[in-house]
């Protein structure tokens, strides 16, 4: 049998860039300097002038990326958040870490926050939410215009969580450039990804980036003094340098491909069985993930996939809501409340997504999903 093709290939990636990627750890090992130093602001510089944004800072991963966000914005004990309960927990569980309750509101068709679900929400609690976090998963962006007059009718602090999104764009405004603050993620299989964690804050607001960047550092202002109860969060010289040399300048042309391997799946895939992803209207994604709907016999169809040499994925199979965690914080809820969420946990499967998919790859997922019978 043909090797088993993956979800994500770190193998192929090493392959692909491996001269690189040793020239550059022999340049960050030569300059003897390996925390918060001038690679990681010139990353810090490329990263906001690519992403449209005027600052971005670099943090230890996504979760304190939105931590950080939230105690730079002044959160405090109690706030509450609305978000989605389709996730990875990180989302919610920085909301957690800084106090806050989060409020789900379900999802639409793509799996993405539902305005329309959010309202019902709304006008359901006894106080109003301070900020609001959506996600943009899978790679797809949200109706940004739409999210924006959302907020404005509330008043709810947008930060967005893009983790899953760099480079994605609704009627060409990209992801993160609504919300007062982002954050996103270099964790190893995201598009823009590093050689182990990473992350960013992105704002417009340099007062903001400046507050970031002494909670990051311990609350530190200057060398040993603290007025801020901080974090040990900082992007290291290794990390920021191959972001910054390497994986960077590959964005834009990986990206492209992760869009003809989707566009393909989409034109290929035409099992009756197997729901394909839908992209909100007026949109661009990047495609993360790209995450199929397999009704009732999901495992049955992994099987089949993995017979016939093909990875796949679930993203994700537990709501956030439905964590035991969330029981144990005393904000367990049993569910029955985000049906369409509720299929996402219960029906999505991720098929293999990364840059270095070969063509004879492509046509072998399409060939393994068309043939499979429930």
């Amino acid at each position: 049998m043909a090797e088993l093709i993956q979800l994500a290939d770190f193998r192929k990636q090493w392959e692909h860039g491996r001269a690189r990627y040793l020239e550059v750890m022999d340049r960050v090992g030569q300059s003897g300097w390996l925390v918060l130093g001038k690679e990681v602001e010139a990353f810090e510089r490329e990263l906001a002038a690519q992403w449209g944004l005027a600052h971005a800072v670099g943090v230890g991963n996504g979760l304190d990326a939105l931590e950080l966000s939230f105690r730079a914005l002044g959160a405090t004990p109690g706030d509450l958040y609305l978000t989605t309960p389709l996730s990875a927990f990180a989302t919610t569980l920085a909301i957690l870490k800084v106090g806050g309750v989060p409020v789900f509101a379900d999802v639409d068709a793509s799996g993405l926050l539902n305005l329309e679900s959010a309202e019902v929400v709304l006008r359901g609690l006894p106080r109003k939410p301070r900020f609001m976090v959506p996600v943009h998963l899978f790679g797809h962006s949200m109706c940004l215009g739409a999210l924006e007059a959302f907020a404005d009718r509330h008043e709810l602090v947008v930060v967005e969580d893009c983790a899953q999104a760099i480079g994605a764009t609704s009627s060409g405004n990209p992801v993160g450039s609504v919300g007062v603050m982002s954050a996103t993620s270099f964790y190893p299989t995201k598009n823009l990804g590093a050689f182990g964690d990473g992350g960013a804050v992105l704002t417009a607001d340099p007062k903001l980036a400046q507050t970031v960047r002494c909670l990051r550092d311990y609350g530190q202002t200057d060398k040993y003094v603290h007025d801020f109860v901080g974090l040990n969060s900082r992007l290291d010289e290794l990390q920021a340098a191959l972001l910054r040399s390497v994986q960077l300048p590959l964005l834009e042309e990986q990206t492209a491909r992760r869009r003809l391997v989707a566009k393909r799946f989409l034109e290929g895939i035409s099992n009756p069985s197997v729901s394909l992803p839908v992209v909100p209207r007026e949109t661009e994604s990047v495609w993360h993930l790209f995450p199929a709907l397999v009704s009732g016999e999901r495992e049955s169809f992994r099987a089949h996939l993995k017979g016939q040499g093909v990875a796949t994925g679930l993203h994700y199979p537990r709501l956030i809501p439905h964590q035991r965690a969330m029981a144990e914080a005393g904000l367990g809820d049993g569910g029955g409340r985000w049906p369409v969420a509720e299929r996402f946990a219960r029906d999505e499967v991720s098929l293999p997504m990364h840059p270095f998919l070969t063509d004879e790859e492509v046509e072998r997922v399409i060939d393994a999903c068309n043939t499979w019978r429930p």
